[in-house]
């Protein structure tokens, strides 16, 4: 059974905003109080955050689809819907996040490190946030703004300073099984190390992780055995170490050969040109182990490589071999520039941005293209006249209408707003007041502008009584 994934395609969806309620507060002696209706609550977001007691992505292998929950509409009495909540998905420190397409999205490295995958929608609002002056008591409210759905790619990189590179069975596990406190399996057949280890070094003053990265192979660069699924494991490391088996049981095998093989592969991936390397043989507490060694150390010299003759059986050069890792790991940390904290950076958008295009295709179509149109009609409840009147009041003031006659629309064409997939098309009608004339201008309420027939009444009798003291002033006795 798989007990180690570093490569997922997670299928996320953000929670989907409530809808906002249209109510009017209705009490005795006071049938028309006025529009009550609550807010809709806002959707979930999708969250990774990285999370160090996690190694691997298999729960996202075994479940690879995840949702927020929405957000609960608005209710009467001026009640807001429940924000969803967010989800919270934990993943290694060293994960990358790609799109389908292969671009990088976000690297998370550092425990607590956050991205958002997929951002719950807003909640709609209700009728009593929508009311004005001129819309004393709107008869509608907006709908909830559907959540973002994501298709992603999950990428596990391991965060080490040292790997360990070489030929299945060239004795990396046990290699790292003795510098560390890592417990690898060991065995003495090709693939054994299906995963890639860590394990933490003490040298001196200086603390250290190493990882034993699976057998290479000829052919690993282009996905032949394992080593295509475990090479992206190198790329953090700042240290490469060539463990070289010099006890081969293969005659067409030597260290020098093995080693050209693995520095084929490591250039064919790519990326790894400017990482110092170190070359260990291995297994000199074989008799013709040691000789072998012997004889190759002059010319992995010549070369330009560090060379250390080590047993891992016999605990022998393992603490020469340390403090040498030690040495270029703390060179390689103090070569890196120093961590500066984020910086917020503030693009205010440019005076003349209306924030929406308008352009006519070559089938006629004019398509309005922006963050607020297309949001906007996602929020219209297109079985509410008036609410419909009010998207096309919004749209009207944002300068789609004047956009739209610039581009040369007449009175009839066809108008999409959003993306060919999810679009709204209707024919065009300048000014159009959109059925809700009933009603005066679009979304007033004239019925709280009427004078109610007992207050008129009381008026009227105090206008009567107003006119008699006027006539009784006015009199003049003879």
């Amino acid at each position: 059974m798989t007990t180690f994934v570093d490569r997922v395609e997670l299928h996320v969806a953000a929670g989907s905003g409530g809808h906002g309620c249209a109510s009017v507060h209705r009490e005795k002696f006071k049938p028309l109080g006025g529009p009550d209706g609550g807010n809709g609550g806002r959707g979930g977001d999708v969250i990774l955050v990285v999370d160090q007691s996690v190694t691997t992505l298999l729960d996202y292998h075994h479940s690879p689809h995840r949702k927020a929950t929405s957000g609960k509409p608005g209710e009467g009495g001026n009640r807001s819907g429940k924000d969803g909540q967010d989800l919270i998905l934990p993943v290694p420190n060293g994960t990358v996040v790609l799109d389908r397409a292969g671009n990088v999205l976000a690297d998370l490295v550092g425990h607590g490190t956050a991205y958002v995958a997929a951002q719950g929608g807003r909640g709609g609002l209700g009728n009593a946030a929508l009311a004005s002056a001129r819309r004393k008591a709107p008869g509608f409210a907006l709908l909830g703004v559907p959540g973002d759905l994501q298709d992603i790619v999950l990428e596990l990189k391991t965060v080490a300073d040292v790997a360990l590179v070489g030929y299945p069975s060239a004795g990396k596990s046990s290699l790292i099984s003795v510098l560390s406190a890592a417990k690898p399996k060991i065995a003495d057949y090709p693939f054994t190390t299906l995963v890639p280890n860590l394990g933490v070094v003490t040298a001196g003053a200086t603390v250290y992780t190493i990882a034993d990265v699976p057998g290479l192979i000829p052919g690993a660069s282009q996905g032949k055995g394992l080593g295509l699924e475990f090479l992206r494991h190198v790329e953090r490391c700042s240290v490469l170490v060539h463990v070289l088996d010099t006890a081969t049981l293969e005659s067409e095998r030597d260290p020098v050969s093995d080693l050209d093989i693995i520095e084929e592969e490591l250039k064919q991936y790519g990326g790894l040109d400017n990482r110092p390397r170190i070359a260990v043989l291995n297994k000199i507490d074989v008799p013709d182990g040691k000789d072998l060694a012997e004889m190759v150390r002059p010319d992995l010299e010549e070369r330009g490589y560090r060379v250390f003759e080590v047993s891992a059986v016999a605990h022998t050069g393992l603490k020469e071999l340390s403090y040498a890792l030690a040495d270029l790991v703390a060179k390689a940390r103090a070569a890196k520039p120093k961590e500066e904290a984020t910086r917020i950076v503030i693009r205010p958008k440019a005076v003349d941005d209306a924030g929406f295009t308008v352009v006519r295709e070559q089938d006629g179509l004019f398509r309005v293209r922006g963050e607020k149109p297309e949001r906007w009609v996602r929020q219209t409840d297109f079985s509410n006249d008036e609410a419909v009147g009010y998207l096309a009041d919004r749209l009207n003031r944002l300068g789609v209408e004047e956009e739209l006659m610039k581009a040369g629309a007449r009175t009839g064409d066809g108008v999409a707003i959003g993306p060919e997939e999810n679009a709204v098309v209707f024919d065009w009608e300048p000014t159009v007041m959109a059925g809700a004339e009933m009603l005066g201008r679009r979304g007033e309420d004239h019925r709280f502008e009427a004078p109610r027939p007992a207050a008129q009444r009381r008026r009227d009798r105090q206008a009567e009584h107003d006119e008699a003291d006027r006539e009784y002033d006015d009199f003049e006795p003879f």
